[in-house]
């Protein structure tokens, strides 16, 4: 058996910043040999504290692909790699002879990953890559209810990086899979648009015929769960906290009219249906400490965690057990304390050492034995990457059935497995539940009743792959658990993603998107300095989660194809969550390396990287990093100083500055609102696969967001809307053989629906 997974894989990064070297490190930590190739000046984003993280395990070597000794050495380079990652536009790709056409023509072995703003068949695939700038082309910031005020909100997380980074992964493992079939590399493109829209598959959805469900999707002013305990601290709570004892005993004290009126005089908005008593639990909550509310919340396995700062995370005891953070020597910052891995596999990532320092390894490299590329041995099939992989999903919610639609938007052959009374999303927030079922047939059993065993163990046997987010004593009792499938088809792939991962005494916890945002300190950073803390409505702890799955499966895929070792593999909320915070690190003094902070305002990070209101109303968003663009910026305004940016932007036009700034060499772009119908009647859109459209069974026609990766030859499966409760009930059962007076009896007795 091969040390590590991808042992063997040899990976070329042209790439900086966030997106494409975080998913270089995280393949690098699944074993394969990552060499940053960079310019003589070195990445720019050296200077940043997050670089020490995503770089490490990599090689570093230099080369100035300007001259014609650096393009050679490249090309040799090339030669005998698997893997290209880079982050240039179509056009910038083109000058440098990275295109598809030509790499395809030279190296057919290669799988080339592109990490650009746009998709690569988009209008503006070469504009900046900058997730600020493509947040706000896109509408995005938008779609953020500030905490104070009207209008956008710049956005602190990099949400399109984040997204990015795990797209790019799985993309290229996707790529390793059809490589195996068919013989031949090919292109696994992703953008930091895409990367943004994952989210976005929760709220960007439009139907012919919408249930009301449907159409109130979930509103910017959906309202929270935060509440504000005795001392001053924060919570984000989950479930109701009537039945623990100190909430009892506070009822107590206030009297049935106490708790009367203080509902009366609190407004619960949507959190009316999981608070019933919502009010009385907001003054009853500030009357102690918030350490004194964890312990009885906990106690009665209500789901809860405490708004932290980003960084306490590092020193979590459940982070630990499950190696979510790891301990690096530095060579530049010392003894670290750094984000490990959102995911474990068999064999498992590990760290192979820090960020290497520029050149560190040029005669290393130059003086290896030229090494044995891939043999091209066929030609593309034309299939998704994942045709003909069988999925069962047994998930719920978000963080486990996005990551199975994104296998069936891969290929993959997916069942929905979900109770007779349906997944817990399924009636409540349809837009939000439609947004992670799609490419999927469904089949509605009731696990509990043992009658309907022999069709779960049918269904055992045909999958190549189970995946699920259930708590795992609950997947015991149904005796859908990795013991109990292995002995039905001991050939089976099993993802478990989780809340606080598989190890520890928080293992069985329940958890939600919220409590990690709250966890990993985003409610805080994305609030700006001094405001309560702040949730974003974008739920992108559960699409990390499920992404980190996806990485997480598609390796053991790959693994199994090669070495025919069937797995257990995990992802969970907290060890997604801690990576999110990747720009930073605990230093030797215990304290965090710098990293940009958010006004109170909620407008940005600097006077040159911020959003602004123009006097038509209308707003734009720069990012001036070099001093060469910061001069650009105000002499373009016609300012002396930074100060004064924000008034001279408010008395001008948005179109004809946007015009200026670009002139001046300013990355700039048009903030954009209410962008959800303008994306789907974007030509743009249309060209670049972001549009999908099919008949649902209730709805009519539906749009959502399409492809998130762009495979070339291998084209997606976007031909199927998220099913109905038990809409291939019948016809799943008929093609595992199960008996038909069997499926019937189950039938009459409604432990089965089906159509």
């Amino acid at each position: 058996m091969s040390d590590q997974i991808l042992d063997g894989i040899r990976i070329i990064e042209l790439a900086q910043g966030m997106a494409g070297p975080v998913a270089a490190m995280m393949l690098a930590e699944s074993g394969a040999d990552v060499i940053k190739v960079e310019g003589p000046g070195g990445d720019p984003t050296r200077a940043k504290s997050g670089f020490a993280v995503w770089n490490r395990s990599k090689r570093s070597l230099v080369l100035n692909l300007e001259t014609e000794e650096g393009r050679a050495s490249l090309e040799k380079l090339l030669r005998s790699a698997d893997v290209l990652i880079h982050d240039k536009g179509p056009k910038a790709a083109a000058e440098k002879g990275l295109d598809d056409a030509t790499l395809g023509a030279r190296h057919p072995q290669l799988i080339v990953c592109s990490v650009p703003a746009f998709p690569v068949s988009h209008p503006d695939a070469d504009r900046p890559a900058k997730d600020t700038l493509v947040l706000a082309r896109a509408g995005i910031l938008d779609e953020q209810q500030a905490v104070s005020r009207e209008g956008p909100t710049f956005l602190r997380i990099p949400l399109c990086s984040i997204g990015a980074w795990h797209l790019a992964a799985a993309g290229i493992v996707a790529r390793l899979i059809a490589r195996q079939r068919d013989g031949v590399g090919g292109p696994a493109h992703t953008s930091l648009l895409q990367g943004a829209l994952i989210p976005m598959t929760m709220h960007w959805a439009t139907a012919e015929r919408p249930t009301q469900s449907f159409a109130r999707g979930m509103p910017k002013n959906a309202g929270d769960s935060l509440f504000r305990c005795g001392d001053g601290q924060w919570i984000h709570l989950m479930a109701n906290p009537d039945a623990s004892p100190l909430m009892r005993e506070a009822f107590a004290e206030m009297g049935e009219e106490g708790v009367e009126r203080a509902n009366a005089r609190h407004e619960a908005g949507q959190m009316g249906m999981s608070f019933p008593n919502f009010g009385a639990n907001v003054e009853a909550l500030e009357s102690k400490p918030r350490q004194a509310w964890l312990e009885t919340l906990w106690a009665s396995d209500v789901p809860v965690q405490p708004c932290l700062a980003l960084g306490e995370l590092y020193f979590d005891e459940q982070a630990n057990f499950n190696d979510y953070v790891v301990d690096i020597d530095d060579p530049e910052h010392g003894r670290t304390r750094q984000p490990g891995h959102p995911y474990s596999t068999t064999p498992d990532a590990r760290v192979q050492g820090p960020a290497p320092t520029l050149g560190q390894h040029n005669e290393e490299i130059f003086a290896e034995t030229p090494r044995a590329g891939f043999a091209v041995c066929g030609s593309s099939s034309g299939k998704p990457p994942l045709a003909g992989l069988k999925v069962l999903d047994f998930g719920n919610f978000l963080a486990g059935p996005l990551a199975t639609m994104l296998m069936a938007d891969l290929g993959a052959e997916v069942i929905k497995l979900e109770a007779t009374t349906g997944d817990m999303m399924r009636f409540s927030v349809e837009r939000v539940f439609s947004g992670c079922q799609r490419g999927k047939r469904d089949i509605a059993l009731n696990l509990k009743d043992s009658e309907t065993r022999p069709i779960v163990e049918k269904l055992a046997k045909w999958a190549d792959v189970v995946h699920h987010n259930l708590r795992y004593p609950a997947a015991r009792r149904l005796r859908i658990d990795y013991d109990s499938f292995k002995e039905l088809n001991p050939d089976l792939i099993y993802c478990h993603t989780s809340s606080y991962g598989p190890k520890g005494p928080r293992a069985d916890w329940p958890g939600f998107d919220q409590l990690f945002q709250a966890a990993s300190g985003w409610e805080y950073e994305g609030a700006g300095e001094g405001n309560r803390p702040m949730w974003h409505r974008f739920g992108m702890m559960d699409h990390q989660n499920a992404l980190a799955s996806l990485t997480a499966t598609l390796l053991a895929v790959y693994h199994q194809r090669a070495t025919g070792t069937p797995q257990f593999c995990t992802a969970s909320l907290l060890g997604a969550s801690i990576l999110t915070t990747s720009e930073t690190y605990v230093g030797p003094d215990g304290e965090l390396a710098p990293y940009p902070k958010l006004d109170s305002n909620q407008m940005g990070v600097s006077a040159y990287h911020r959003i602004f209101e123009c006097g038509d109303k209308r707003w734009i968003a720069v990012v001036a990093e070099s001093e060469e663009e910061q001069r650009a910026f105000l002499g373009a305004v016609g300012v002396d100083t930074p100060e004064g940016l924000e008034a001279a932007i408010g008395s001008l036009a948005q179109e004809p500055l946007l015009w200026t700034l670009e002139q001046a060499g300013v990355p700039v772009a048009p903030l954009r609102l209410d962008q959800m119908d303008a994306f789907y009647s974007s030509r743009g859109s249309e060209e670049a696969g972001l549009i999908a459209r099919y008949p649902h069974a209730s709805w009519g026609e539906v749009e959502q967001i399409g492809s998130l990766w762009n495979m070339g030859d291998l084209p997606p499966s976007l031909d199927r809307a998220s099913p109905v409760l038990g809409e291939h009930s019948r016809e799943i059962c008929e093609e595992i053989g199960v008996d038909r007076a069997l499926y019937e009896a189950l039938e009459v007795k409604g432990l089965v629906i089906g159509k």
